[in-house]
């Protein structure tokens, strides 16, 4: 491995909520926003506007990658099929989902060990050091050369972002 893949996502693997292993090699040279989701969140309706920039971008070469976690106030407690029918009945949702990880602690993804590494939020008390995710839909931009740009909390509403996503297209 280059001392540049190290830095990138590249090295990551994910299984899609069918239960298909996935390189993060399949994204190269696109801007993505890498997002930890829920279906019983307050942020939850955040599905749409993740929608909206996926579908307003991935022509430009954007993709939104979603992954359900329960680690936060069991608001993802549906499995792989619950999951892809709420997103997709109740959203639209076309953009890749993967299947149900956790963000922290010890059994972390090694995605969001990487991400949340590569860009620390705020420490915040009770909620853990500055590199945990603190919430579901926590964002990582990450640029066409798979290194993390930008961390955007849960209140952050996904229109927020289509600038930054616009300046890296």
């Amino acid at each position: 491995m280059t001392a540049q893949a190290s830095n990138t996502i590249y090295r990551f693997n994910a299984k899609t909520l069918e239960g298909a292993d996935i390189s993060l090699q399949d994204f190269q040279g696109k801007v993505l926003l890498i997002v930890n989701t829920a279906s019983q969140c307050g942020f939850t309706p955040q599905y749409q506007g993740l929608q909206a920039l996926h579908d307003q971008f991935s022509a430009q070469g954007f993709e939104v990658l979603g992954f359900p976690c329960n680690q936060f106030g069991q608001q993802e407690p549906g499995s792989a099929s619950d999951i892809q029918s709420f997103c997709e009945t109740r959203y639209g949702v076309t953009f890749p989902l993967f299947e149900k990880i956790d963000v922290n602690g010890p059994n972390a993804h090694p995605l969001f060990k990487f991400l949340t590494k590569a860009s620390p939020g705020m420490a915040i008390p009770l909620l853990g050091s500055a590199e945990a995710v603190k919430w579901n839909f926590t964002k990582f931009l990450v640029n066409r050369q798979g290194e993390v740009v930008r961390r955007y909390g849960s209140v952050t509403k996904p229109e927020e972002i289509a600038a930054d996503i616009k300046a890296l297209l």
